[in-house]
């Protein structure tokens, strides 16, 4: 051991990088080996130098544990802790700092229909939108359904851009950190806030439906050639309402077109119903021809011509069953049973003078094609090596009478049903008339070349008309309509007091004949209209007009037997004559003038189609129609009292 005085143990020096219990820094800690200074406390010497104490194993310059490298892990802790909290701090600070600053504003990545508006004030976000969006807003609206496209225009869609209500939707300014972090890397789209009449938007998607909805097509079998080939059934697609409405409202102001919800339309015939109706329809109708047995005649229908005809439709259980195309058969058919049929012919009356006798009717006889068709389905699905039937002779039959049907058929044939077809006007109605007499007649003359010509198509369409007992004739529902395509043109009439023309000008000529003609025959004036202004060819007070649809001329036969009508027209005159049985002995016993009345100047050279006339007088008149029944001998007056306007002078002189 060594003595106090005696020299000092080794000593090593280790730099902890603490402060100590005072809190000034450490100076170097001496550590020595050895035994224990006399007076030293435990484990650290008077001059406060740390005594390691010694161990069994080599001196390796090892420390106790617990000692100076327990405060170093400590300090090395307290570090991230340290930092992690000013971290914390400074996103804080930056998190309150953007809240305060943004607080008035847009969140930060919203975009209306591809306008960003995010982090600006609210005044600039609705001016921003008013700017970018103000042409969309009236341009047209485009819609996409599937394949289909159309476009609306918004304004008669009743689509308004709610600006204001637009930038509230776009909401406040978030709390949550995170997503005001995300708002600065990704873009919110806030769909605009739209005025809208949902009623007319409703009628606009109506409109451009057929250019946005697809029927199903189901499928069928067509012919190439006359081989049967498939038609698959392909879906359509309806656009749903509610949802269209609310993508339009919602998307009509992006860049692109508004895509709209659809509904698949679905189909019912499936492939398997398309291949049996080939094997077991198609390809055996066209295996041959068929035969429509007609009357002492026969049509042949060839493996052509049926692929014409023979159509398929869904029976709804995913089949197809076979039809015919009824106008397309007829259309092969008809020719060459043409000469089998006959056309009903009228009952006429032959003059000899004033004198008529009764040409009889003929009635007709026609093909009736729906019952001649019933069974040519079943007939094309039998064999075809069976040889055509036989020619058809019918037995007699009466005038009249239906004809005798004829006996079934066998094979690849069916009978050509005929039916019986009654004339308009029968024998038995112009023998009715009895001794037919004339027993009114009125002829009127002076017309020009296109007046002559629609007074003679009117005189045609009335002509061998019968006015039946207690019926009226109305000379609107005989000619109508009066346009060219049923033989009129235009020719001269008086509009307005001036010359002017129209189609079916002059047939108030034949008005006025035909009301002259009723008028002696003692018929019902009904109904009938004189011109406003007098013309000189008629009788005054005693003539009439008519306009397609509004003023007609009615007469009515209240006795008990037919009045037949016969019209005589040449280049230059018009004649109608009644015949039936008389009853009236008609005299007409015409008033003065009175209310004379000048015509006035009417100057229309500012028209470039003016027509200088000479003007005529108006006046008053009274007209009696005196009717002796030629029975009892009473009579009968009708008196009837016309204003006619002055018609006006017409010049041509213009300013």
């Amino acid at each position: 051991m060594t003595s106090p005085g005696g020299p000092r143990p080794e000593e090593t020096t280790v730099d902890s990088g603490r402060t100590d219990d005072l809190g000034a820094l450490d100076e170097p800690t001496r550590t020595m080996t050895g035994e224990p200074r006399h007076g030293a406390g435990h484990g650290r010497d008077v001059e406060g130098t740390a005594w390691i104490p010694p161990t069994d194993g080599p001196d390796d310059g090892s420390r106790p544990p617990g000692h100076s490298a327990d405060r170093s892990s400590d300090g090395g802790r307290r570090r991230p802790l340290l930092l992690g909290a000013a971290v914390v701090g400074l996103l804080v600070v930056l998190y309150v700092g953007d809240l305060l600053f943004s607080s008035t504003d847009v969140p930060r990545g919203v975009a209306v229909a591809g306008v960003e508006i995010g982090g600006m004030g609210k005044p600039e976000a609705e001016q921003e939108l008013r700017t970018q969006l103000a042409s969309r807003t009236s341009r047209p609206v485009s819609l996409l359904a599937g394949q289909g496209t159309a476009t609306v225009d918004p304004r008669e869609a009743g689509l308004e851009l709610d600006v204001e209500g637009t930038v509230a939707e776009a909401g406040e300014q978030p709390f949550n950190p995170w997503t005001r972090v995300t708002s600065l890397f990704t873009t919110r789209d806030v769909p605009p806030v739209t005025r809208v009449n949902g009623f007319a938007l409703g009628q606009a998607l109506d409109r451009v439906r057929p250019q946005l909805d697809r029927p199903a097509t189901e499928g069928t079998v067509r012919f190439e050639g006359v081989e049967p080939v498939a038609v698959p059934s392909v879906p359509g697609q309806v656009v749903e309402g509610p949802g269209a409405a609310r993508a339009i409202t919602e998307h009509w102001l992006d860049p692109t077109p508004v895509a709209l919800p659809i509904t698949e339309a679905p189909v019912t015939v499936t492939p398997a119903g398309i291949q049996q109706a080939i094997d077991e329809v198609a390809r055996p109708a066209v295996a041959g021809p068929v035969t429509v047995i007609g009357d002492a005649k026969n049509a042949t229908i060839t493996t052509r011509a049926i692929t014409t005809f023979l159509v398929f439709r869904p029976d709804g259980n995913g089949g197809l069953v076979p039809s015919i195309d009824e106008p397309a058969a007829i259309r092969v058919v008809e020719p060459q049973l043409a000469t089998t049929e006959a056309e009903p012919k009228d009952a006429t009356l032959a003059f000899a003078g004033t004198a008529a006798t009764v040409v009889p009717a003929v009635v007709g006889r026609e093909i009736d094609w729906p019952r001649t068709f019933t069974g040519l389905v079943e007939a094309l699905g039998r064999p075809a090596d069976q040889a055509a039937p036989p020619v058809y002779t019918p037995p007699p039959t009466a005038p009249g009478a239906e004809p005798a049907a004829p006996p079934p058929t066998t094979g690849r044939a069916v009978n050509a049903a005929y039916t019986t077809t009654q004339p308009e006007v029968t024998t038995e109605s112009l023998q009715a008339l009895g001794p037919a007499e004339l027993i009114g007649e009125f002829t009127t003359r002076g017309f020009k070349p296109d007046s002559g010509q629609n007074i003679r198509r009117v005189a045609e369409i009335v002509n061998g008309q019968i006015i039946a007992p207690n019926s009226v004739f109305s000379l609107n529902e005989a000619s109508s309509p009066r346009n060219e395509a049923n033989g009129f043109v235009p020719a001269g009439i008086i509009d307005d007091g001036a010359p002017g023309r129209g189609v079916g000008g002059g047939v108030s000529q034949f008005a006025t004949t035909l009301f002259n003609a009723g008028y002696f025959a003692g018929l019902d004036d009904v109904e009938h209209k004189e011109h406003s202004y007098y013309i000189s060819r008629y009788p005054p007070g005693r003539e009439a007009t008519v306009f397609e649809g509004s003023i007609d001329l009615r007469l009515g036969n209240d006795g008990p037997t037919p009045i037949y009508i016969r019209t005589q027209w040449t280049p230059s005159s018009i004649t109608v004559q009644l015949y039936g049985i008389k009853r009236f002995e008609v005299t007409s016993e015409p008033g003065p003038r009175t209310d004379l009345t000048p015509p006035g100047v009417r100057d229309l050279g500012g028209n470039p189609t003016c027509t200088a006339s000479q003007g005529s007088e108006g006046f008053t008149i009274t007209d009696t129609r005196v009717l002796r029944d030629v029975r009892t001998g009473e009579v009968r007056r009708e008196p009837r009292t016309v204003r006619y306007e002055p018609q006006p002078t017409v010049t041509c002189n213009g300013p």
